[in-house]
């Protein structure tokens, strides 16, 4: 091309308007759709920055060669913007009222034939999305999800700096660590028969940044946990904005973060609201009670109170032996529920038992000021008073019970309490809902183990120290540790740290570790607590799950660029994969796989 033209492109696809019209542009980009009129040939030429409507007639020496060549080709067009005609204007694009004639075509690079649209609002299976990432990218929300992800990191960067602190990169190969997940590991060279380890985070790194004299540290951090795949953890690896804070409190935290989260949450979330700061400070115990869960969505006007007093003794049989047994009932009160078909009460008892539990008990308080359901048939008439005024029950509400040992119970009744809000369209729109859920016990008790055991992080600092720990109960012991949550979801766990050694061997040994393990384990940050640590905490809120949110996106792998299936498989790159017996011999290393099972029949 002889013309002054940069050899691509002189503008984007998105960037044409009615102040080019009668100028010569050079558009590079991939053919989005092509309508072929007989006479006429239309491509919507797309890239990165939008589309740009091209055409060409018939009588041009290059209309068979554009006619043949297939959607998604990569072209570079040469031509004059005209202004299109009144009733073919495109008011839902940017370049909706232009379009080029084109003069020269350069086929760049040709497509095949599809294995799936790009174009259009398709759905197509995870199999063959990941298999060709590179065009399931190309489509247009997930495009967007990705590039909303970059601004979202760069805001949290500034926000980060702004505040003073400091961006410090961490190790990739370190050393494994029993964090609570299997770690992915690395086999070295160098030293046959030893492996490093991809980190579960840069727990470790962080607090020893802390002891080596630097003020406020953050980081963008990969991390890697060899876990299960959900609809808000990617099986590998994640990001979160992993932070640190030295001289500090719980509350010194919480203040820090809080305007970091408020402010993406507030720059990238349209017309939704944000929780106003301080967020809400929620207990443990308390959010165990009244939501079921430590990851209430707090858009669910529901609450769960305890009723297990109006059952003792009382004439429901099945609810008094269990809590005769140690049990307990939980109560969910439903305004205008009552007024639900008995289908309404059928199909929720149905959804009970799929989930495993006896049923979904309930008393309906009619309009009437009559109750009925199986419980209110049998339970006294006093008690089914002190519920209703307990639950602040009104005509015309149901009240949902859920009885059981006092873990279960709180698990089914926090499940109970999302599938009434669900069914009954209770949940509040439009809104980012931020609680902290704080005073974690240090330590939970494994009934099948019949032994103690960390229940939140292991590095936590407890509350009333050593002491605490010398004179109290075990299970008695709350930790300064807390979990950020936005509509239900997690966004973070953090604590204030244990920087003592004399504390930090204490908490090991209750769980069970001896003075041995802790300084093969966490040698390196023991040394460190000798010779002076100052009292620090932190936090780290997942990226991808902020994302997800902002993005309103049901599974994490909408945010992710490169995600791996269910299965910690990346289909598009075939990994993980098999190496040669060379590169074993290289490292030291021997398989001794599992055998797989054969049936009788199999050949």
């Amino acid at each position: 091309m002889s013309d002054n033209l940069h050899p691509f492109r002189s503008h984007t696809c998105g960037e044409l308007s009615r102040g080019h019209i009668g100028e010569k542009v050079r558009l590079s980009g991939w053919i989005h759709a092509k309508r072929d009129h007989g006479n006429l040939v239309f491509i919507d030429l797309r890239d990165e920055f939008g589309l740009t409507q091209c055409v060409i007639d018939i009588s041009s020496s290059l209309f068979n060669s554009v006619e043949t060549v297939r959607i998604e080709s990569v072209i570079t067009v040469t031509g004059k913007v005209v202004e299109r005609s009144n009733e073919t204007i495109n008011p839902s694009i940017k370049t909706g009222h232009v379009e080029v004639h084109m003069e020269a075509v350069v086929v760049e690079s040709s497509a095949d034939v599809l294995p799936m649209l790009v174009a259009g609002d398709q759905e197509f299976g995870e199999d063959i999305r990941l298999r060709y990432r590179f065009l399931d990218l190309r489509r247009n929300q997930l495009h967007k999800n990705i590039q909303l992800r970059s601004k979202v990191i760069s805001s949290i960067r500034r926000r980060m700096t702004d505040q003073g602190f400091l961006e410090v990169q961490t190790p990739i190969l370190t050393a494994s660590s029993p964090e609570g997940a299997r770690d992915y590991l690395v086999p070295s060279r160098n030293h046959p028969g030893e492996f490093y380890a991809l980190p579960q985070a840069p727990q470790q790194f962080k607090q020893l940044l802390m002891v080596s004299g630097f003020d406020k540290y953050f980081q963008i951090a990969p991390c890697f946990r060899d876990e299960d795949a959900r609809a808000d953890r990617s099986p590998g690896e994640f990001y979160q904005l992993d932070f640190e804070m030295a001289f500090v409190t719980q509350e010194d935290v919480f203040n820090a973060i809080e305007p970091v989260l408020a402010g993406v949450f507030l720059e990238f979330g349209g017309d939704h609201t944000v929780t106003k700061m301080p967020f809400p400070r929620i207990p443990y115990k308390e959010a165990m009670l009244k939501y079921g869960t430590d990851k209430p969505d707090l858009r669910n006007p529901l609450t769960i109170q305890d009723v297990t007093n109006s059952f003792r003794n009382g004439g429901f049989g099945l609810f008094a032996k269990i809590i005769d047994a140690g049990g307990i009932v939980r109560a969910i009160r439903v305004p205008g529920a009552g007024n639900q078909p008995r289908s309404f009460f059928d199909k929720l008892n149905d959804w009970a038992r799929q989930e495993g539990g006896g049923g979904l008990g309930y008393i309906i308080f009619g309009e009437d000021g009559n109750t009925k359901g199986p419980i209110a048939k049998n339970l006294e008439t006093e008690k089914i008073s002190e519920i209703e005024t307990k639950t602040g029950t009104k005509n015309g509400d149901a009240v949902f019970f859920v009885s059981g040992e006092v873990g279960e119970a709180e698990r089914f009744s926090g499940l109970a309490r999302e599938r009434l809000c669900t069914e009954l369209s209770l949940r509040s729109g439009g809104q980012f809902n931020f609680c902290w859920i704080v005073d974690y016990p240090m330590f939970e008790l494994n009934e099948e183990a019949g032994k103690i055991e960390f229940s939140h992080n292991p590095f936590s600092m407890p509350q009333g120290g050593l002491d605490a720990l010398q004179t109290q109960d075990p299970l008695d012991v709350m930790a300064y540790q807390y979990d950020i949550v936005c509509n239900g979801v997690e966004l973070s766990s953090g604590a204030i740290r244990n920087h003592r050694e004399d504390i930090m061997v204490k908490a090991f040994e209750i769980a069970g570790y001896d003075r041995s393990v802790v300084e093969e384990e966490f040698g390196g940050m023991l040394r460190a607590f000798r010779f002076g640590a100052p009292p620090h905490g932190g936090s780290a809120p997942g990226i991808d799950r902020i994302v997800m949110l902002l993005a309103n996106e049901p599974n994490i792998r909408e945010v992710i660029a490169f995600p791996m299936n269910q299965r910690a498989e990346d289909l598009l790159m075939g990994a993980p994969s098999k190496v040669d017996d060379s590169r074993l011999r290289e490292l030291g290393l021997k398989l001794n796989l599992p055998k797989i099972k054969t049936s009788p029949n199999s050949v």
